[in-house]
């Protein structure tokens, strides 16, 4: 063995020795993790206090167990588990002659296809990496294939990364197929090795395999959207209402001057691109997956209920018709000012969706269990997200001010601009500009500013009680 190389394995080994020792001090209580990814740190912090995942489990349990593993499969969905499979076959014989297995996983980390090396095939029964396990976060903790559902882009999983002991000799990497309209995952391909690093092509594996399945759900998204523009086209004629189409995730594709008044969206009545999507306020994302659900079940369903405008802060009548293609839900027409069909029950709370204890930050090398008090406000830049504290800037572990969004939700924190979510309880002063604009001052030690922008500044006003 050369030198080189005998470097390396000692560097490997101390570095086992203290990613573990870490993961025992989190898992005695320690909060400030240090020489850790911030991605496997944030894994082990949801699995600990969100997941309570064992930490001495050897092996996945059944999927049958979870409660994940009730989720349908669309026709979309099982397009894609088949060319997954066909893609995770092309590459099988590279895995195996790496002395690897390649793994394709549902939306839910629910084991479809296992093959590759057949020691290593042994190896992952004994762990029950097999079809029908299911390997998501609330069931295994940090790997591969859970913790790329949860994580924007490709995870490599190494040893003691991992939450779960007995899985330690296990080096995982893992990348999800995601829903091009609504970002959740669809599917997950996994390569994995016993006890011996993966070769540096792995990656190029994953890339080359999940390339056709995006295609396909790109294709898919720029057909819905030609098909909901269409139908918004056709019955904009026939209706004195006004009317807005909203894809399968609650974003519209295309409304009118009236509808876009209540939506805050630009109004435009013919379709230009299909992919080109904003985000209502109010947030029409609960309502949008209702009535997906609803259509599968009846494709005759329509509902109704009222939602609060922005602009006046009344509520609004409004009634969701779904549209299909090829004899699939892709979205909802939206009426504005009517209220016909099945009423729509407001959404409750629920206990396990009480927005989270902690903010996990990272500084250098260590992550920062923060309370939600203790943070200002978040600022996004690009995808990363800056948290504003009395220790000063932090990066959240989070990818994407949305994701932060949803997970602080039902909170004090408000997304009051793009770029900004601010925690209310910590706002000191109001400032009004001249034309009706507002900015929040902080009540930290620099009394930092954050703009409001116009179409929040009603959503502001009433959360602070203006």
């Amino acid at each position: 063995m050369s030198q080189t190389a005998k470097r390396n394995r000692v560097t490997d080994a101390e570095r086992y020795r203290a990613v573990n020792a870490a993961r025992e001090r989190f898992l005695a209580g320690d909060d400030r993790v240090r020489g850790v990814r911030p991605e496997v740190a944030t894994s082990w912090y949801r699995c600990r206090e969100q997941y309570r995942v064992d930490p001495g489990l050897s092996q996945a349990p059944a999927a049958s167990a979870q409660k994940e593993s009730s989720s349908e499969h669309t026709l979309e969905h099982e397009i894609v588990f088949a060319q997954l499979g066909g893609a995770a076959a092309s590459i099988a014989s590279e895995v195996e002659s790496a002395g690897g297995v390649v793994t394709v996983t549902d939306g839910t980390a629910r084991i479809l296809t296992v093959q590759g090396d057949k020691t290593t095939l042994t190896r992952a029964r004994d762990s029950n990496m097999a079809p029908w396990s299911c390997w998501s976060e609330a069931a295994t903790g940090t790997n591969g294939m859970g913790t790329a559902l949860e994580a924007p882009g490709p995870v490599l999983i190494s040893g003691p990364e991992h939450w779960c002991r007995g899985l330690d000799e296990w080096v995982c990497a893992g990348v999800a197929v995601r829903d091009a309209v609504t970002h959740d995952p669809v599917a997950v391909l996994d390569v994995s090795a016993w006890r011996s690093n993966l070769p540096a092509q792995a990656a190029g594996w994953l890339s080359k395999a999940v390339g056709g399945a995006r295609a396909i759900l790109r294709q898919r998204a720029h057909d819905s959207g030609a098909e909901l523009a269409a139908a918004f086209t056709q019955t904009r004629a026939q209706s004195g209402q006004g009317l807005a189409a909203l894809d399968a995730s609650g974003r519209v594709i295309i409304a009118d001057e009236a509808a876009s008044l209540v939506l805050g969206v630009p109004a435009r009545v013919q379709a230009l691109d299909p992919a080109v999507r904003w985000q209502p306020t109010p947030d029409f994302r609960r309502l949008a997956r209702h009535a997906i659900e609803q259509a599968q079940l009846d494709h005759g369903w329509v509902g109704s209920t009222q939602v609060v405008t922005e602009l006046s802060g009344e509520p609004c009548r409004i009634s969701l018709r779904p549209v299909f293609l090829v004899d699939q839900p892709i979205g909802t027409l939206a009426f504005f000012g009517s209220e016909h069909g099945e009423p729509i029950e407001r959404e409750r709370h629920e206990p396990g969706l009480a927005p989270p204890s902690r903010i996990v930050g990272v500084s250098g090398e260590s992550m920062i269990l923060l309370r939600p008090l203790e943070v200002q406000f978040a600022e996004a830049d690009g995808n990363d997200v800056w948290l504003v504290t009395e220790e000063g800037r932090l990066q959240a572990a989070v990818r994407g001010i949305d994701k932060l969004e949803v997970e602080l939700s039902g909170g004090e924190f408000l997304r009051v601009h793009r770029r900004f979510l601010v925690n209310l309880s910590r706002v000191r002063v109001v400032e009004r500009g001249p034309r009706g604009d507002l900015s929040l001052i902080m009540d930290g030690t620099t009394h930092e500013a954050v703009p409001v922008s116009r179409r929040n500044v009603p959503t502001v006003r009433r959360a602070l009680g203006l």
